[in-house]
Protein backbone atom coordinates (compact mmCIF):
# COMPACT_ATOMS: atom_id res chain seq x y z
CA UNK A 1 0.00 0.00 0.00
CA UNK A 2 1.09 3.55 -0.70
CA UNK A 3 0.47 7.08 0.54
CA UNK A 4 1.32 10.62 -0.54
CA UNK A 5 4.27 12.42 1.06
CA UNK A 6 6.38 15.51 0.40
CA UNK A 7 9.86 14.08 -0.09
CA UNK A 8 13.14 16.02 -0.14
CA UNK A 9 15.22 15.38 -3.26
CA UNK A 10 18.74 16.73 -3.50
CA UNK A 11 18.29 17.40 -7.21
CA UNK A 12 14.97 19.21 -7.07
CA UNK A 13 13.97 20.04 -3.47
CA UNK A 14 10.51 19.09 -2.20
CA UNK A 15 8.50 16.71 -4.40
CA UNK A 16 5.13 15.10 -3.67
CA UNK A 17 5.46 11.38 -4.34
CA UNK A 18 3.78 8.05 -3.68
CA UNK A 19 5.73 6.24 -0.95
CA UNK A 20 5.11 2.97 0.92
CA UNK A 21 2.58 3.24 3.73
CA UNK A 22 4.40 2.63 7.04
CA UNK A 23 3.40 -0.34 9.18
CA UNK A 24 2.93 -0.09 12.93
CA UNK A 25 4.87 -3.28 13.61
CA UNK A 26 4.66 -5.08 16.93
CA UNK A 27 5.32 -2.04 19.16
CA UNK A 28 4.63 0.96 16.93
CA UNK A 29 1.66 3.25 16.41
CA UNK A 30 0.31 4.50 13.09
CA UNK A 31 -1.10 8.05 13.16
CA UNK A 32 -3.34 9.40 10.40
CA UNK A 33 -2.13 12.97 9.96
CA UNK A 34 -4.66 15.81 10.17
CA UNK A 35 -2.49 18.95 10.08
CA UNK A 36 1.24 19.57 9.95
CA UNK A 37 2.92 22.93 10.34
CA UNK A 38 5.96 24.00 8.35
CA UNK A 39 8.65 24.94 10.89
CA UNK A 40 11.56 27.31 10.43
CA UNK A 41 13.87 24.39 11.15
CA UNK A 42 12.37 22.57 8.15
CA UNK A 43 13.41 25.51 5.98
CA UNK A 44 16.87 25.60 7.56
CA UNK A 45 17.39 21.88 6.93
CA UNK A 46 16.26 22.08 3.31
CA UNK A 47 18.62 24.98 2.63
CA UNK A 48 21.51 23.49 4.62
CA UNK A 49 22.26 20.73 2.13
CA UNK A 50 22.72 18.17 4.92
CA UNK A 51 19.43 16.32 4.43
CA UNK A 52 19.68 12.85 2.91
CA UNK A 53 17.94 12.28 -0.39
CA UNK A 54 14.42 10.90 0.06
CA UNK A 55 13.90 12.23 3.59
CA UNK A 56 10.41 13.25 4.75
CA UNK A 57 10.31 16.32 6.99
CA UNK A 58 7.49 17.56 9.26
CA UNK A 59 7.28 17.39 13.05
CA UNK A 60 4.62 19.94 14.07
CA UNK A 61 1.67 17.64 13.63
CA UNK A 62 -1.71 16.56 14.86
CA UNK A 63 -3.65 13.46 13.94
CA UNK A 64 -5.66 10.43 14.94
CA UNK A 65 -4.29 7.10 16.21
CA UNK A 66 -5.34 4.68 13.45
CA UNK A 67 -3.47 1.46 14.30
CA UNK A 68 -1.42 0.03 17.16
CA UNK A 69 0.96 -2.88 17.37
CA UNK A 70 0.18 -5.71 19.79
CA UNK A 71 2.78 -4.50 22.30
CA UNK A 72 2.05 -0.78 21.91
CA UNK A 73 0.66 1.05 24.93
CA UNK A 74 -0.65 4.60 25.24
CA UNK A 75 -3.79 6.24 23.87
CA UNK A 76 -6.30 3.95 22.17
CA UNK A 77 -7.16 3.87 18.47
CA UNK A 78 -9.24 6.93 17.60
CA UNK A 79 -7.41 9.24 20.04
CA UNK A 80 -6.55 12.79 18.95
CA UNK A 81 -2.83 13.32 19.44
CA UNK A 82 0.28 15.37 18.82
CA UNK A 83 3.74 13.82 18.58
CA UNK A 84 6.95 14.52 20.51
CA UNK A 85 10.29 12.65 20.78
CA UNK A 86 10.98 9.72 23.09
CA UNK A 87 13.17 9.91 26.20
CA UNK A 88 14.68 7.26 28.48
CA UNK A 89 14.44 8.92 31.91
CA UNK A 90 17.86 7.60 32.95
CA UNK A 91 20.58 9.37 30.95
CA UNK A 92 22.37 12.58 31.96
CA UNK A 93 20.01 14.80 29.97
CA UNK A 94 16.88 13.21 31.42
CA UNK A 95 18.23 13.27 34.99
CA UNK A 96 19.00 16.98 34.59
CA UNK A 97 15.32 17.59 33.82
CA UNK A 98 16.03 17.92 30.09
CA UNK A 99 14.31 14.88 28.54
CA UNK A 100 14.30 16.60 25.15
CA UNK A 101 18.11 16.21 25.26
CA UNK A 102 17.91 12.47 25.91
CA UNK A 103 21.06 10.66 24.77
CA UNK A 104 19.71 7.10 24.73
CA UNK A 105 18.12 6.04 21.43
CA UNK A 106 16.02 9.20 21.11
CA UNK A 107 13.36 8.70 18.44
CA UNK A 108 11.79 11.66 16.68
CA UNK A 109 9.93 12.30 13.44
CA UNK A 110 10.92 14.68 10.67
CA UNK A 111 14.12 16.05 12.20
CA UNK A 112 15.57 12.81 13.52
CA UNK A 113 15.61 9.12 12.68
CA UNK A 114 11.94 8.61 11.73
CA UNK A 115 10.16 9.87 8.60
CA UNK A 116 8.13 13.00 9.26
CA UNK A 117 4.55 14.13 8.91
CA UNK A 118 4.54 15.84 5.53
CA UNK A 119 2.69 12.63 4.73
CA UNK A 120 -0.73 11.05 5.08
CA UNK A 121 0.44 8.67 7.81
CA UNK A 122 3.37 8.57 10.20
CA UNK A 123 4.74 5.75 12.34
CA UNK A 124 5.62 6.62 15.94
CA UNK A 125 5.93 4.98 19.35
CA UNK A 126 3.54 5.17 22.30
CA UNK A 127 5.74 7.40 24.46
CA UNK A 128 5.73 10.02 21.70
CA UNK A 129 1.98 10.63 21.89
CA UNK A 130 0.30 13.47 23.76
CA UNK A 131 -3.49 13.45 23.77
CA UNK A 132 -5.22 16.61 22.59
CA UNK A 133 -8.01 17.80 24.89
CA UNK A 134 -11.51 18.15 23.52
CA UNK A 135 -12.02 21.79 22.64
CA UNK A 136 -8.62 22.20 20.95
CA UNK A 137 -8.85 21.80 17.18
CA UNK A 138 -6.30 20.02 15.01
CA UNK A 139 -4.79 23.20 13.55
CA UNK A 140 -4.13 24.68 16.99
CA UNK A 141 -2.87 21.33 18.27
CA UNK A 142 -0.34 21.15 15.44
CA UNK A 143 0.98 24.52 16.61
CA UNK A 144 1.36 23.46 20.25
CA UNK A 145 5.00 22.63 19.48
CA UNK A 146 5.58 26.16 18.15
CA UNK A 147 4.35 27.66 21.42
CA UNK A 148 6.21 25.03 23.46
CA UNK A 149 9.44 26.00 21.67
CA UNK A 150 8.81 29.64 22.60
CA UNK A 151 7.97 28.69 26.18
CA UNK A 152 11.15 26.62 26.41
CA UNK A 153 13.20 29.58 25.20
CA UNK A 154 11.69 31.81 27.87
CA UNK A 155 12.49 29.20 30.51
CA UNK A 156 16.05 28.78 29.22
CA UNK A 157 16.58 32.53 29.57
CA UNK A 158 16.18 32.11 33.32
CA UNK A 159 14.01 35.24 33.49
CA UNK A 160 10.79 35.48 35.45
CA UNK A 161 9.61 38.91 34.39
CA UNK A 162 10.64 42.42 33.49
CA UNK A 163 11.11 44.00 30.10
CA UNK A 164 11.61 41.79 27.07
CA UNK A 165 12.71 42.22 23.46
CA UNK A 166 11.90 39.62 20.81
CA UNK A 167 14.10 39.82 17.72
CA UNK A 168 12.27 38.24 14.80
CA UNK A 169 8.52 38.02 14.24
CA UNK A 170 8.30 34.52 12.82
CA UNK A 171 5.94 31.97 14.39
CA UNK A 172 8.13 31.28 17.44
CA UNK A 173 8.84 34.96 18.01
CA UNK A 174 5.15 35.82 17.78
CA UNK A 175 4.25 32.89 20.02
CA UNK A 176 6.84 34.16 22.50
CA UNK A 177 5.10 37.55 22.62
CA UNK A 178 1.77 35.91 23.49
CA UNK A 179 3.46 33.85 26.21
CA UNK A 180 5.53 36.72 27.63
CA UNK A 181 2.32 38.72 27.95
CA UNK A 182 0.50 35.80 29.56
CA UNK A 183 3.29 35.10 32.05
CA UNK A 184 3.52 38.76 33.10
CA UNK A 185 6.57 40.24 31.34
CA UNK A 186 6.46 43.86 30.27
CA UNK A 187 6.98 46.07 28.50
CA UNK A 188 7.49 43.83 25.46
CA UNK A 189 9.10 44.95 22.19
CA UNK A 190 9.28 43.28 18.78
CA UNK A 191 11.99 43.93 16.18
CA UNK A 192 10.79 42.71 12.78
CA UNK A 193 11.26 44.13 9.25
CA UNK A 194 7.94 42.83 7.81
CA UNK A 195 5.06 45.16 8.60
CA UNK A 196 2.38 42.45 8.68
CA UNK A 197 4.37 40.49 11.25
CA UNK A 198 4.90 43.60 13.38
CA UNK A 199 1.16 44.22 13.40
CA UNK A 200 0.54 40.63 14.48
CA UNK A 201 3.04 41.20 17.28
CA UNK A 202 1.04 44.22 18.39
CA UNK A 203 -2.15 42.15 18.35
CA UNK A 204 -0.45 39.53 20.50
CA UNK A 205 0.66 42.04 23.12
CA UNK A 206 3.83 43.83 22.02
CA UNK A 207 4.04 47.32 23.52
CA UNK A 208 6.73 48.55 21.12
CA UNK A 209 7.40 47.75 17.47
CA UNK A 210 10.41 48.54 15.32
CA UNK A 211 11.56 47.93 11.77
CA UNK A 212 15.31 47.27 12.18
CA UNK A 213 15.96 47.90 8.49
CA UNK A 214 14.63 51.46 8.42
CA UNK A 215 14.84 52.62 12.05
CA UNK A 216 17.70 53.04 14.50
CA UNK A 217 17.06 50.20 16.90
CA UNK A 218 19.83 51.21 19.32
CA UNK A 219 18.48 54.73 19.70
CA UNK A 220 14.89 53.50 19.94
CA UNK A 221 15.68 50.92 22.62
CA UNK A 222 17.55 53.61 24.54
CA UNK A 223 14.41 55.75 24.53
CA UNK A 224 12.10 52.88 25.47
CA UNK A 225 14.26 51.70 28.38
CA UNK A 226 15.73 55.05 29.47
CA UNK A 227 19.17 53.83 28.44
CA UNK A 228 19.02 50.64 30.52
CA UNK A 229 18.35 48.03 27.84
CA UNK A 230 16.04 45.03 28.04
CA UNK A 231 16.05 42.58 30.94
CA UNK A 232 15.49 39.69 28.52
CA UNK A 233 16.26 39.39 24.81
CA UNK A 234 15.06 36.41 22.77
CA UNK A 235 16.82 35.97 19.42
CA UNK A 236 14.19 34.37 17.18
CA UNK A 237 15.14 35.73 13.75
CA UNK A 238 17.69 33.15 12.65
CA UNK A 239 19.98 35.93 11.43
CA UNK A 240 23.53 35.40 12.69
CA UNK A 241 24.28 39.13 12.91
CA UNK A 242 21.42 39.59 15.36
CA UNK A 243 23.25 37.70 18.10
CA UNK A 244 25.53 40.67 18.66
CA UNK A 245 22.53 42.99 18.38
CA UNK A 246 20.90 41.03 21.20
CA UNK A 247 23.99 41.51 23.39
CA UNK A 248 24.08 45.23 22.58
CA UNK A 249 20.42 45.75 23.52
CA UNK A 250 20.41 43.70 26.72
CA UNK A 251 20.57 45.42 30.08
CA UNK A 252 23.41 44.94 32.54
CA UNK A 253 22.92 41.57 34.21
CA UNK A 254 20.25 40.88 31.62
CA UNK A 255 19.63 37.63 29.79
CA UNK A 256 19.98 36.70 26.13
CA UNK A 257 18.58 33.41 24.82
CA UNK A 258 19.30 32.26 21.27
CA UNK A 259 16.07 30.50 20.40
CA UNK A 260 16.49 30.33 16.62
CA UNK A 261 18.60 27.66 14.94
CA UNK A 262 21.39 29.40 13.00
CA UNK A 263 23.63 27.31 10.74
CA UNK A 264 25.98 30.19 9.89
CA UNK A 265 28.88 31.24 12.12
CA UNK A 266 28.38 34.51 13.99
CA UNK A 267 30.93 37.23 14.75
CA UNK A 268 30.45 38.59 18.25
CA UNK A 269 32.23 40.99 20.60
CA UNK A 270 32.66 39.06 23.86
CA UNK A 271 33.38 42.22 25.85
CA UNK A 272 29.70 43.15 25.52
CA UNK A 273 28.98 40.03 27.57
CA UNK A 274 31.80 40.71 30.06
CA UNK A 275 31.09 44.35 30.73
CA UNK A 276 27.35 43.81 31.18
CA UNK A 277 27.65 40.41 32.87
CA UNK A 278 24.99 39.12 30.50
CA UNK A 279 23.61 35.64 31.04
CA UNK A 280 23.70 33.84 27.67
CA UNK A 281 21.77 30.67 26.93
CA UNK A 282 20.64 28.57 24.01
CA UNK A 283 17.35 26.81 23.48
CA UNK A 284 16.50 23.76 21.42
CA UNK A 285 13.26 21.82 21.12
CA UNK A 286 10.87 21.52 24.11
CA UNK A 287 9.42 18.99 26.53
CA UNK A 288 6.23 16.97 26.70
CA UNK A 289 5.21 19.01 29.73
CA UNK A 290 5.64 22.29 27.86
CA UNK A 291 3.44 20.99 25.05
CA UNK A 292 0.80 19.88 27.53
CA UNK A 293 0.91 23.30 29.21
CA UNK A 294 0.40 25.05 25.87
CA UNK A 295 -2.51 22.77 24.99
CA UNK A 296 -4.10 23.64 28.34
CA UNK A 297 -3.65 27.36 27.70
CA UNK A 298 -5.26 26.89 24.28
CA UNK A 299 -8.19 25.05 25.88
CA UNK A 300 -8.61 27.88 28.38
CA UNK A 301 -8.50 30.48 25.60
CA UNK A 302 -5.38 32.13 27.05
CA UNK A 303 -3.37 31.73 23.86
CA UNK A 304 -4.69 31.62 20.30
CA UNK A 305 -2.52 30.18 17.51
CA UNK A 306 -5.00 30.82 14.69
CA UNK A 307 -3.83 34.35 13.72
CA UNK A 308 -0.38 32.89 12.96
CA UNK A 309 -1.77 30.81 10.09
CA UNK A 310 -1.38 32.75 6.85
CA UNK A 311 -1.46 29.75 4.51
CA UNK A 312 -3.66 26.65 4.83
CA UNK A 313 -2.81 24.30 1.98
CA UNK A 314 -3.15 20.67 0.85
CA UNK A 315 -0.06 18.50 0.72
CA UNK A 316 0.15 18.71 -3.07
CA UNK A 317 0.77 22.46 -2.94
CA UNK A 318 3.73 22.37 -0.56
CA UNK A 319 6.53 22.41 -3.20
CA UNK A 320 5.04 25.50 -4.86
CA UNK A 321 4.22 27.30 -1.60
CA UNK A 322 7.72 26.56 -0.33
CA UNK A 323 9.27 28.40 -3.28
CA UNK A 324 6.76 31.26 -3.43
CA UNK A 325 5.81 31.90 0.20
CA UNK A 326 8.10 30.11 2.66
CA UNK A 327 11.55 30.59 1.16
CA UNK A 328 10.73 34.21 0.30
CA UNK A 329 9.63 34.95 3.87
CA UNK A 330 6.14 36.07 2.81
CA UNK A 331 4.26 33.49 4.89
CA UNK A 332 4.06 33.64 8.67
CA UNK A 333 2.88 30.08 9.25
CA UNK A 334 2.02 27.48 6.64
CA UNK A 335 -0.27 24.70 7.84
CA UNK A 336 -0.88 21.63 5.73
CA UNK A 337 -4.37 20.14 5.76
CA UNK A 338 -3.43 16.55 4.99
CA UNK A 339 -6.25 14.43 6.41
CA UNK A 340 -9.56 14.97 8.11
CA UNK A 341 -9.36 17.79 10.66
CA UNK A 342 -10.87 17.75 14.14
Amino acid sequence: MFMKAAVYRRSSGLMVEEVPLPESGIDGVLVKVANTGFCGSDHSLIESGILPDGFILGHETSGIVSEKGKQATGPPVGSRVIIRPTYCGKCRGCLMGKPHLCQDNRRTIGIGDLPGAFAEYVKVYSQMLIQVPLGVNSRSAALAETFAAALHGIKCSGSNGGSALVIGGGPIGLAAIQLLKLIGFGPIALSEPVKEKRLLGQTFGADYLIDPLTEDITRQVGEWTKGVGFDTVLECSGVAENIQVAFDLAAKCGSVCIVSVIFKNAVIRPMAINFKEIRVSGSISNTHEENIQCLEWMLAGQIDPSPLITDLIPLDQLPRVYKERIHTGKAVKVILQIGEEF
